[in-house]
């Protein structure tokens, strides 16, 4: 079994937070991601955080439970969490479960950041 890497990195721009992802989500990577987020939205009330998904090539439920989890909290702390270029099978994944409709998704974190 090959054990995949998740790198999470976030940078202040803006008003935003860029937090760029890339590797695979999953149930093993998953609390990488988790820790990150929650970091990210402890540092304050109003939090806009950007999630690159540029250089994600897989998301499974378990990912996309804690991107929803994320959302709901930045959203609570009157703050957004949008997601940017997700990959097209990312992306079918949004579709499909109708996440489309509750996430902002962008074509690139520049334009949520603009």
């Amino acid at each position: 079994m090959r054990l995949m890497e998740l790198k999470v990195t976030s940078r202040p721009q803006g008003e935003c937070v860029v937090m760029s992802v890339q590797g695979e989500i999953d149930l093993y990577t998953v609390p990488r991601l988790q820790r990150a987020l929650a970091d990210a939205l402890a540092a304050g009330d109003r939090v806009r955080l950007v999630v690159d998904m540029s250089g994600v090539d897989f998301c499974d439920s378990t990912g996309v439970n804690v991107l929803l989890a994320a959302h709901r909290q930045a959203r609570e702390a009157g703050g957004d969490l949008e997601l940017a270029s997700p990959r097209p099978a990312v992306r079918k994944i949004l579709q499909v479960t109708g996440l489309e409709a509750v996430f902002t998704v962008v074509d690139n974190p520049a334009q949520a950041v603009g």
